[in-house]
């Protein structure tokens, strides 16, 4: 095992953590920019580190069509060929099997795609996910996992979770580099408690570095949504790093973590700022409305990030989806509040004063007391109290 993960301080069933890696020390609970091929769109690793980052995610299935794992071997691991010095996850490539379902066939054996690039057929299975990951060297890197929609019902859902266990033992196998790199094992199951309960026992019985929950963000309902991160949570270890998967709205954030999660990632930040918004304690700034072409003030006039100190709304107006700087610098932003956000999660939770943290974000993000039904049930479970928060 090549991490350490140390809980500095809890509310409940959140906590705030040091978790050591290789390449980096970071704080949790902790947001992961997604790096497709090694690389955040618009941005250079020296702006991710002064914005904070963390940890990087990288796609093994794109990195093994382009550049290559081989290539990245022989140029030292995907560390110095990107030149990142801080950490790095891989994401297993299970994920295609959603994203690209009509190129991909999925049998007991492993994932067949056709490639996007050529139209060759790729097998990428449990052994090969393993081996391609070891060569790209990240400091956490995740099982090949048998992925579905949410939104799918019936036998199939089932038959995914425990292929997901049975491969979980073929990646624990393959493994080479366990002294170097943390194999996480995936939880599925659907929105079924019984099949969740059943795969979080069986990773948990492996003993794995960490666990993540995987097969959301897909679709299913919002109170779906956190009840399955809250089962999942409360039965994983206490001592382990948990990482819901594909999460990246600012609110998701702060009621997993309020849930017991600590790590993230998603392309929504850096996506949503290439369609022209920016992430605002309020929510959602739409850039490219007519009210922002005259408008002197900053995106967020508490952001201390370069965009907000340097930029007006109205410049950004002007540029946004219209040049290649327009998202750069909505990107910029748009990380730095997430990476904000991550640190005013970890600090009020070693600060114990969490709650005032949650009820002081919702009063901002719903200022007429119209908090989600679902964001409501999902406190209570944490031990908040929003009624404070809420419209008489």
């Amino acid at each position: 095992m090549a991490l350490k993960f140390e809980v500095l301080g809890k509310f409940n069933r959140a906590r705030a953590a040091r978790l050591s890696l290789p390449h980096f020390v970071c704080q949790t609970p902790l947001f992961m920019p997604v790096g497709t091929q090694g690389t955040i769109k618009g941005l250079t690793n020296n702006q991710l580190e002064e914005i904070g980052c963390q940890i990087i995610l990288g796609n093994t299935y794109h990195l093994a069509l382009r550049p290559g794992a081989e290539l990245i071997d022989d140029l030292g691991g995907l560390h110095k060929f990107m030149n990142w010095k801080r950490a790095l996850l891989t994401d297993s490539g299970g994920f295609q099997m959603v994203s690209l379902l009509h190129l991909a066939d999925i049998t007991e054996q492993g994932v067949t795609f056709q490639s996007p690039v050529d139209a060759k057929p790729m097998l990428l299975t449990p052994e090969e996910s393993i081996q391609i990951q070891n060569k790209i060297g990240a400091d956490i890197i995740m099982a090949l996992d048998d992925v579905v929609k949410t939104t799918i019902t019936g036998p199939r859902i089932e038959e995914a979770m425990y292929r997901t266990l049975r491969w979980i033992d073929r990646c624990i196998v393959a493994h080479k580099r366990p002294d170097e790199q943390n194999l996480f094992g995936i939880v599925q199951g659907g929105l079924d408690p019984v099949l969740r309960d059943i795969c979080v026992r069986g990773l948990v019985d492996r003993n794995l570095p960490g666990y993540a929950i995987g097969g959301l963000s897909g679709g299913e309902d919002k109170d779906s949504f956190w009840r399955v991160v809250a089962q999942c949570t409360a039965a994983l270890p206490e001592d382990k790093p948990r990482y819901v998967m594909g999460v990246g709205y600012p609110l998701d954030l702060v009621v997993c973590s309020a849930l017991g999660a600590d790590m993230y990632d998603c392309v929504y930040p850096t996506r949503t700022a290439r369609f022209g918004t920016a992430l605002i304690p309020e929510g959602l700034l739409k850039l490219k409305n007519q009210a922002m072409a005259n408008d002197e003030h900053p995106i967020d006039p508490t952001c201390l990030c370069m965009v907000c100190r340097n930029y007006t709304r109205a410049y950004l107006h002007c540029i946004v989806t219209k040049d290649p700087m327009g998202s750069q610098l909505v990107s910029y932003h748009n990380l730095s509040y997430m990476m904000r956000l991550s640190k005013d999660l970890h600090t009020s939770i070693v600060e114990g004063r969490f709650p005032e943290f949650v009820q002081g974000f919702l009063r901002v993000q719903f200022p007429k007391g119209d908090i989600p039904e679902w964001v409501c049930n999902a406190m209570e479970v944490a031990g908040i109290d929003v009624s404070t928060c809420c419209a008489p």
